[in-house]
C-alpha cells in the first residue's frame, strides 16, 4: 500500500489541472499542467536534488489550488463525518490536507522517467462530475493505471479522488481513520493526524537550515 500511496502522490503532483480560468476540459486541464510541471521538473535542478523549499513552492502553485480537500476528507471519513461538530471539520480538513501535502512533496523528489498516458474523456456535456484516466508507465516496470475523479465547482473543476489500478486513494484511510476514532474518538484522530505532521515537519528542519 506504501508503494500505491507514493504512486498515487506522483501522478497527482504531475497531473493537477490548470486554472479554472482556461475553461478547458477536465482531461485537457490534467494533460496541460502535467506538461508544465514536468517541465519545471527536467529545468530546476534544486527541485531534482530535492530542495524542500523549491518543491514546496511547486505544490502550492500547482497542485494545492485545484483539489477540494474537503471532499476528500469526507470519503476518507465515511460515516464519522456526520459526527464531527463544524469545527472538528475544521481541523480534520486542515490536517489530513496538510499531510497528503507532504506526500506530493515527497513524491515529486522521487520523479524520474514516468511516462503519462491519458485516456479519451468519457463523459457528457453538462456532467458535473467525471472520470480522467490514464496510466503511468515506466521502465522496467507494469503500467499502472490512475483514475482522477473530479467535480465541476463553482471555482472551476477540482480533483476529489484518484484510484489507482479501483481503489480509491482517499479510501484507503477510511479504515485507518475509523480505528483511530474507535479507539480514541475524533479528537483524538485530530491530535493523531497533529502529531504526525509536526513529525514530519521536525524531519524536514535539518534540510531547511
Amino acid at each position: 500500500m506504501r508503494n500505491a500511496l507514493k504512486t498515487a502522490a506522483l501522478v497527482l503532483a504531475l497531473a493537477a489541472p490548470a486554472s479554472p480560468a482556461e475553461e478547458l476540459a477536465p482531461d485537457a486541464l490534467v494533460r496541460t499542467i502535467s506538461l508544465e510541471v514536468l517541465a519545471t521538473i527536467r529545468q530546476d535542478k534544486d527541485i531534482q536534488a530535492g530542495n524542500p523549499k523549491k518543491i514546496a513552492s511547486l505544490v502550492e502553485a500547482k497542485i494545492l489550488p485545484h483539489f477540494d480537500f474537503a471532499h476528500t476528507t469526507r470519503i476518507a471519513m465515511g460515516a464519522n463525518w456526520r459526527r464531527a461538530s463544524p469545527e472538528q471539520r475544521e481541523e480534520l480538513v486542515r490536517e489530513f490536507r496538510t499531510l497528503l501535502v507532504r506526500t506530493y512533496s515527497s513524491a515529486l523528489m522521487n520523479y524520474r522517467d514516468q511516462v503519462l498516458e491519458f485516456k479519451p474523456l468519457r463523459a457528457q456535456a453538462g456532467d458535473m462530475q467525471v472520470t480522467v484516466r490514464s496510466e503511468v508507465r515506466q521502465s522496467g516496470a507494469h503500467a499502472v493505471s490512475i483514475d482522477y475523479e473530479m467535480e465541476k465547482t463553482p471555482s472551476g473543476w477540482k480533483v476529489y479522488d484518484v484510484k489507482i489500478s479501483g481503489a480509491s486513494l482517499a479510501a484507503t484511510y477510511r479504515d485507518t481513520f475509523a480505528g483511530e476514532i474507535r479507539n480514541h474518538g475524533i479528537e483524538g484522530l485530530i491530535d493523531s493526524l497533529s502529531t504526525k505532521n509536526r513529525q514530519n515537519d521536525a524531519r524536514r528542519a535539518p534540510i531547511n537550515t
